[in-house]
């Protein structure tokens, strides 16, 4: 084959091509586009269900995780006609997008074709993109808040989820923090999952003061605590999902957790060098998520009881 001439591959009956397959996207080790495309596959069932008929935001690097960054919205024009996609309203602006909407593997692979690295994709359906079922909790630690404290305040989250009674899904955010994601009914709207999730921050907060804070403007924050940022459950916010790789050189992945690795782990150890052994041997730990759906009922009644707004912050 000759250097950067385009290869294609078959996934579930579809022939996806990839051009430039040689083309270095992360610097640390080498790896190629070709090699993020085969990442890909090689976690496919987990990228797949994390993914699956949601609105999908892609971020793009046509040169590499070195260049510049694409945020992009919209499929384009000459997608091909086995592609799927869900139209959404971005009522600020007047404006509609047609986004990319994954129910099969060869879906992401078209996305990778097109440069994409990362995949955000919104915390609700095709079905209803207005009602979320699926409520993150975002564990972001400021710039002098070291990965132990993140452990510590996952335990506290995991405690308070255990006495709601609710499974909550961890995983590295392929960064320096952790992320919570928990499946509710889809009977509310962004504003009241978001005020929801700022009731179960405030608990965390009063149960780790010294460590933790939803101070809500960054500047005001303390730079050595952790902050649990409940505005990624507002309309329109993404984050990476489950096993996306990072736009970073090092290639680190968005990789979901048992609760019991949460002492040990190293983020920076999880990257798409090590995450398809690791799937290989464990399957997608987050298989289950979608089995139990959760009320936010008892988290709204927190929220009242703490005169919580629905765009309080």
């Amino acid at each position: 084959m000759a250097k950067d001439a385009a290869v294609e591959l078959e996934v579930d009956g579809r022939t996806v091509r990839v051009s430039s397959p040689d083309r270095v996207y992360f610097p640390a080790r080498g790896e190629t586009k070709l090699d993020l495309a085969r990442y890909y596959l090689s976690v496919g069932d987990g990228i797949v269900r994390a993914l699956r008929e949601r609105p999908c935001m892609l971020h793009r690097f046509p040169s590499g995780v070195a260049g510049q960054k694409v945020h992009q919205k919209r499929v384009p024009n000459g997608a091909p006609p086995w592609l799927e996609t869900v139209r959404v309203h971005f009522p600020r602006y007047g404006r509609y997008a047609d986004e990319l909407c994954v129910t099969e593997l060869a879906h992401v692979l078209w996305a990778v074709q097109m440069s994409t690295v990362e995949f955000h994709p919104w915390n609700s359906r095709k079905s209803d993109t207005e009602k979320p079922d699926e409520w993150r909790i975002d564990l972001d630690p400021m710039p002098d808040c070291p990965f132990a404290t993140v452990r510590r305040v996952a335990h506290v989250a995991h405690e308070v989820l255990d006495e709601l009674g609710f499974l909550g899904w961890p995983k590295t955010s392929g960064g320096s923090g952790l992320h919570i994601y928990v499946r509710i009914e889809p009977r509310w709207g962004f504003a009241m999952v978001r005020r929801a999730a700022l009731a179960f921050a405030r608990e965390v907060e009063r149960r780790a003061p010294d460590e933790v804070t939803t101070t809500w403007w960054r500047k005001d924050r303390d730079p050595a605590k952790l902050f649990v940022d409940y505005n990624q459950n507002a309309r329109d916010h993404t984050i990476a999902s489950a096993y996306s790789v990072r736009g970073v050189p090092e290639g680190t992945v968005s990789t979901p957790l048992r609760w019991d690795e949460i002492d040990d782990v190293d983020p920076r150890d999880c990257t798409i060098a090590t995450v398809p052994a690791r799937f290989a041997k464990l399957g997608d730990l987050h298989a289950g998520i979608d089995d139990t759906a959760y009320s936010l009922e008892p988290l709204l009644a927190w929220a009242d009881r703490d005169g919580l707004a629905a765009e309080s912050s």
